[in-house]
């Protein structure tokens, strides 16, 4: 157990949270939410103890075990991968060196066998036996093969260092685990592996995630950082978005008598509880919801942007037909004869690990790279709009502000009043319309460039990689603009849950061509598994 008392930070003359009183307990999947620059990745480095609060303090039960997630991928270069994942249980890990350093004495004395003895009883009771066998376990769930367990971690890639350290994290079964974006830089196999390592987990968790599908996996409770305060509601993200709508509908609606606002919540949550799987955790998810009064939803103060994209022009049944597509770069083919037909009402995804071909196969179709051999024709009645990945050439070195910005692109109305008021809609409200495009985030130049794609009234969109940077509020309202939209789609994503519920067709790109299947993500998975 954890527990946080009166516990308050301001930086400057900014206050991220005051006053946060709340206790984690074991058994329990804390979701920890907020607004992008809320502050939830300082509150778990305050949890840590790697940042201190001005007031109040963080405690633990006596004898329990703190592990958290490290960002720092090149800290252990020299170490060995499986000593790196030990190392998750400081104690033990230093128990073994005492250990070995004694053992290695040329000159052995009485003492140092009275200190052996000592440390073997310890290294006996903290589950030293087993520590290597259970770090080769962790790893190889997370798709680190044998053949590197006893590499140094200098000699590993980024994605795997990044697995690495999720296990140290993982390993000796913590009291108290602490997960910062735990899912980055993970492939599917690994993050359904993660799922099912927290599901079962019997101890504390809190765990930030802009993953929507792995918190409503994993997550018995949301901790939701807003007006400054933590509060907990039970059930995973999806609970938590649905039933905050439900109370601002509730607290819009104030003619409504009690007792139809209780039916409604009955029947929300009776459909929330009808829905959960047969995991662990989901049982005891279904126990908790059956147990929320009116009084326990409340409204957010979340911001959603308005997404939505609308053609200005009826789409015919001859999108797109591409035949034998091939391009080498850099000496590495990344298309071979890649060949489909795209239909009227396909939204399809493209995954798999090739994220190279993917991109390059999006380019060539909007015609910003030329194919070595193959070729492709749009039908006539096709409008495309286009997001790149990379989206600095549209920003950077510009002056303009950013209702000049948009004004470039909006075909039909550029006056001053629309396009303040579209903004305004994007979350760009007062003077924030005034600041220059060149200095935006990453995620206000996503909405920017969602902007733009909206007003283009385009019947196709190609989108590549458009959730990253964005927070879980742009991202949901991003995801049901795309299902909303009546057009067609091609994107890529590393968002289960965005993927699931948009795309009727996959296309996963090959070696030497493309897997292709008329079906949802989920589907495909299964598939693809077995």
């Amino acid at each position: 157990m954890i527990q946080v008392s009166d516990v308050s930070l301001r930086f400057g003359d900014r206050k991220l949270f005051e006053d946060v009183n709340i206790k984690f307990t074991p058994g329990n999947c804390y979701g920890l939410i907020g607004a992008n620059g809320a502050g939830k990745s300082t509150f778990l480095k305050i949890l840590s103890g790697e940042l201190e609060s001005q007031t109040g303090n963080v405690s633990m039960s006596p004898g329990e075990r703190l592990a958290v997630l490290k960002q720092n991928h090149f800290e252990y270069e020299e170490y060995e991968v499986l000593k790196v994942v030990i190392m998750g249980h400081s104690r033990l890990y230093e128990v073994m060196q005492e250990k070995d350093a004694i053992y290695m004495k040329a000159d052995f004395s009485d003492e140092d066998g009275m200190k052996a003895a000592e440390l073997e009883g310890e290294f006996a009771e903290l589950n030293g036996w087993e520590a290597e066998s259970e770090a080769a376990i962790l790893l190889k769930g997370l798709g680190i093969t044998e053949d590197l367990h006893h590499k140094k971690m200098e000699d590993l890639t980024g994605g795997e260092k990044v697995k690495v350290l999720l296990a140290q994290a993982l390993f000796g079964k913590p009291d108290v685990l602490l997960l910062d974006e735990p899912t980055n830089h993970l492939d599917i196999k690994a993050i359904q592996w993660l799922e099912e390592f927290l599901i079962n987990f019997e101890n504390t968790v809190i765990v930030v995630s802009h993953d929507r599908h792995f918190l409503n996996k994993v997550c018995t409770h949301i901790a939701d950082l807003d007006f400054g305060k933590i509060q907990i509601y039970v059930g995973n993200y999806d609970f938590w978005y649905e039933s905050s709508q439900l109370a601002t509908k509730m607290a819009q609606d104030q003619n409504k008598k009690k007792e139809e606002k209780i039916k409604e919540l009955q029947a929300f949550i009776a459909r929330f509880s009808a829905n959960a799987s047969k995991s662990k955790q989901a049982t005891s998810r279904k126990k908790l919801l059956d147990k929320i009064s009116l009084d326990d939803i409340k409204p957010s103060s979340r911001r959603y942007p308005y997404i939505a994209f609308k053609p200005e022009r009826e789409i015919g049944n001859d999108l797109l037909r591409v035949e034998g597509l091939c391009k080498t770069i850099d000496g590495e083919k990344v298309l071979d004869n890649v060949s489909f037909i795209m239909n009227k009402d396909d939204k399809i995804a493209l995954v798999g690990d090739n994220e190279t071909a993917n991109t390059t196969l999006m380019k060539i179709l909007m015609g910003e790279m030329e194919p070595d051999s193959g070729s492709f024709k749009w039908g006539v009645t096709t409008s495309q709009a286009y997001f790149p990945k990379d989206n600095g050439e549209y920003f950077e070195g510009t002056d303009l502000n950013l209702v000049d910005w948009l004004r470039q692109y909006s075909p039909h109305d550029q006056s001053e009043t629309f396009l303040r008021g579209f903004l305004g809609r994007m979350l760009f409200s007062g003077e924030e319309v005034n600041k220059k495009a060149s200095v935006l985030s990453g995620g206000e130049k996503v909405r920017c460039m969602l902007s733009k794609m909206m007003l283009s009234g385009s019947n196709v969109l190609l989108l590549d990689e458009p959730t990253n940077h964005l927070d879980l509020e742009s991202i949901t309202a991003l995801n049901n603009g795309l299902i909303n939209f009546k057009g067609s789609m091609i994107f890529t994503s590393h968002d289960h849950q965005f993927i699931q519920t948009i795309a009727n067709r996959i296309i996963e790109i090959k070696d030497d061509g493309i897997i292709d299947k008329q079906m949802t993500y989920d589907e495909y998975l299964e598939v693809s598994t077995k």
